[in-house]
């Protein structure tokens, strides 16, 4: 009987290995088969955030610390002092409007975009937020979508949100996006904004309320890769067309009181 299944075994295997292997060819002519029905309401688009001294991903994450950039939906961390590359594709100003913590569900009252108002209809106060009056708060936020390269080459749409504190780093960056030129055949022309790399870093700020980490932002070499350039402007153009939401979250309680964002 030993023999038998051992024999068997061995045909089987044999028929096996007579098999054809499923090679790229096969795949390429089913290429996004499986995924005719997921739209971008259906996708996630990660957030890359700064984590503080009082991040609950401190506490969640074994390797995490202050400084580092943390992406929202697949939980990787990047060295804050070694930053991560981007290319730039849209930007958008919002207003939300939030209830204090614990006087609400959490999600945003109002979202109100760039031409908006309400902003004149608002009061500073002692914590440097905008108070309704109403008694909810706006904040300003300043919306980055880029492409996100990684150090193996790859390429992921992500959202970068600046506000409070880093709105002047927001102001910075968009103004080093417009003042660059490049030179054409009809002279001198405003490229586009996935046009060349920038490197965000992140370094420890402070004022008399305290301590935090920020961005540091610089431009490095011109995009030559036109599958990057391709990638990027279709990202763009499904930002600009209303395609891409934002998920406005609220700050963790320690977060909202100890950092100035």
């Amino acid at each position: 009987m030993a023999n038998a299944s051992a024999n068997t075994n061995s045909v089987a295997k044999k028929e096996e290995s007579k098999l054809p292997a499923l090679n790229l060819e096969t795949m390429e002519m089913d290429a996004s088969s499986g995924l005719e029905n997921i739209s971008q309401d259906d996708l996630a688009t990660p957030r890359l955030k700064v984590l503080m001294q009082l991040s609950p991903e401190l506490e969640e994450l074994e390797n995490a610390k202050a400084g580092m950039i943390f992406n929202t939906v697949t939980s990787e961390l990047y060295d804050g002092s070694k930053g991560i590359r981007v290319l730039p594709c849209a930007y958008q100003r919002q207003y939300v409007e939030w209830a204090d913590r614990g006087q609400g569900s959490g999600a945003p009252i109002s979202v109100f975009d760039a031409s908006s108002d309400v902003l004149t209809k608002t009061t500073r106060d002692d914590n440097n937020k905008d108070r309704l009056s109403n008694g909810n708060y706006v904040e300003t936020c300043g919306n980055h979508y880029v492409l996100l390269i990684t150090d193996s080459g790859d390429a992921t749409p992500a959202l970068i949100t600046m506000k409070a504190t880093q709105l002047k780093k927001s102001r910075k960056w968009n103004s080093m996006l417009l003042n660059l030129k490049l030179k054409g055949k009809n002279g001198l022309f405003t490229p586009p904004s996935y046009s060349h790399y920038y490197r965000l870093k992140t370094v420890k700020e402070g004022n008399d309320k305290g301590n935090w980490y920020g961005w540091e932002i610089s431009r490095e070499d011109q995009l030559q890769d036109t599958n990057y350039y391709s990638m990027a402007k279709t990202f763009a153009e499904s930002v600009n067309k209303g395609e891409v939401k934002v998920k406005y979250e609220q700050e963790t309680a320690t977060e909202d009181q100890k950092v100035p964002f």
